[in-house]
């Protein structure tokens, strides 16, 4: 049962979300936050396994909860939801630390794949408007001093690690798929994001991008090729 705290100003979206994210379906919403003013208090006291933010509230937005988020060095992954199409929002979302984003207005079975994927350590960039976040997101995220250096640094193995990260593979996935322990991915996991100077996975999906591991139309195997970046 995946634990969700859902962070959103409107009732009526909650309601929808709770109806989404039901026990029937492997779901646990443990509780809510009308703004961003409570989410520390409540992920101290609630440990869900994930946050399902909005970007746009009122007092304290989705931007700034999750960046006291990552501040605290507790909690869950932050998974950014929102109806505006504001690559700037996003883009700031995702520098604030949240793994990914998902458009609110997408089925419910793609919503509840893209909070089972973060909730398991992945990254879900919703390919709506995942190649003009990306651009913004580029534009003012610190690059990494000698990065292209460190690229060359990284081990075949590191390489593919990295590679099925940009896929939008969890470590579990990226064990199987390369026929290695979980363990072992996160020691290699660990290694590239220190070679590299990387923050978090959604960093790492940039990267793989821009350095053309993951092809910009890439897609995982099971899926269609529309199926979103994750």
């Amino acid at each position: 049962m995946i634990r969700v705290l859902l962070v959103d100003d409107q009732e009526l979206v909650r309601a929808g979300l709770r109806g989404v994210l039901r026990r029937h379906f492997g779901f646990e919403v443990v509780g809510e936050c009308p703004d961003g003013t409570t989410v520390v208090s409540a992920v101290k006291a609630l440990q869900p396994d994930i946050v399902l933010m909005d970007v746009r509230m009122p007092i304290v937005d989705g931007v700034e909860a999750t960046r006291r988020l990552r501040g605290e060095e507790i909690g869950p992954p932050v998974l950014a939801l929102t109806t505006f199409d504001d690559d700037d929002a996003l883009a700031g979302i995702l520098r604030a630390g949240a793994s990914g984003f998902v458009l609110k207005g997408v089925p419910a079975e793609e919503l509840q794949r893209a909070v089972r994927v973060v909730a398991e350590g992945g990254a879900w960039l919703d390919p709506a408007v995942t190649g003009r976040v990306l651009a913004v997101y580029r534009s003012a995220a610190p690059r990494g001093v000698g990065r292209e250096a460190a690229l060359k640094e990284l081990t075949g193995r590191e390489r593919e690690v990295l590679a099925l990260i940009g896929r939008g593979f969890t470590n579990a996935e990226i064990g199987a798929q390369l026929s290695i322990g979980e363990g072992t991915v996160k020691t290699h996991v660990n290694h590239l994001f220190s070679k590299l100077e990387l923050r978090d996975r959604a960093a790492a999906v940039v990267v793989a991008f821009d350095h053309g591991l993951v092809p910009a139309t890439s897609h995982r195997g099971d899926g269609p090729p529309d199926r979103p970046i994750r």
